[in-house]
């Protein structure tokens, strides 16, 4: 993969849209904020139309 997504914490509300959209990519870490635990868990494009396109508070991005 070219780009791997990060997920910007201090601005996560913890909705868990990209978790449940893309459990093989995202989860919750101990502190209940969304992480990137896997970055090949899904195409490029698949991590931007389920995950970074549809963040509420646009806390996904590509490293």
């Amino acid at each position: 993969m070219a780009r791997e997504p990060i997920v910007e914490q201090d601005l996560c509300i913890s909705c868990g849209l990209c978790i449940d959209n893309l459990p093989s990519v995202f989860r919750f870490d101990d502190n209940n904020k969304a992480e990137c635990y896997d970055p090949d868990g899904a195409s490029e494009e698949e991590i931007q139309d389920e995950a970074i396109d549809i963040c509420p508070v646009s806390c996904i991005s590509w490293k």
